[in-house]
C-alpha cells in the first residue's frame, strides 16, 4: 500500500487509469485534455499532478499552477475516506457541499452537468481504492 498521493502511488494510479477502458474510453469520446491535481486544503501546492490527453495519464509530473485545470482539495482524513470507501455521485455532492473535499480550481457544477466528467470523476476515487 503506497502512501496517497506519493511518487509510487501516482505511477500506480496511472496504471490502473490507464487501464480502465471505460475512464479512458469515455473521456477520449468527450475529447477531455486537462491537468489535473489533488491536494490537502493546508498546502499551498498540490501533492500529485496528472496530465490527461484524451482520456489517458501521459504525465505525473508537477506543473505549474497556472496550467492545472482542476485542483481539488481535502483533509488527509476526508480523503482517506473518500478513498476507502468510493462514493457516487451523491455522496460526492454531499461532500463538496459540506466542503469536506474543495475545488481549489476548477467548477463542480459545471463538472457534474456532463455525465462523462461526472461519471470519470466518480470513477477516479474506486480507482484511488484500488491502490490506496
Amino acid at each position: 500500500m503506497s502512501e496517497l498521493f506519493s511518487k509510487e502511488w501516482g505511477q500506480a494510479y496511472k496504471d490502473e487509469w490507464n487501464g480502465d477502458e471505460e475512464i479512458t474510453s469515455t473521456l477520449n469520446k468527450a475529447g477531455f485534455n486537462s491537468i489535473v491535481a489533488f491536494g490537502l486544503y493546508d498546502e499551498d501546492a498540490p501533492r500529485f499532478v496528472m496530465t490527461i490527453e484524451g482520456g489517458f495519464v501521459t504525465s505525473i509530473d508537477d506543473q505549474p499552477e497556472d496550467v492545472i485545470e482542476w485542483d481539488i482539495r481535502a483533509t488527509q482524513e476526508n480523503w482517506l475516506s473518500l478513498v476507502a470507501k468510493p462514493p457516487g455521485l451523491m455522496k460526492l455532492g454531499i461532500a463538496y457541499t459540506s466542503r469536506k473535499i474543495r475545488f481549489k480550481k476548477g467548477d463542480y457544477a459545471t463538472m457534474v452537468k456532463d455525465p462523462s466528467l461526472a461519471g470519470a470523476f466518480v470513477k477516479s476515487f474506486g480507482l484511488m481504492s484500488k491502490i490506496t
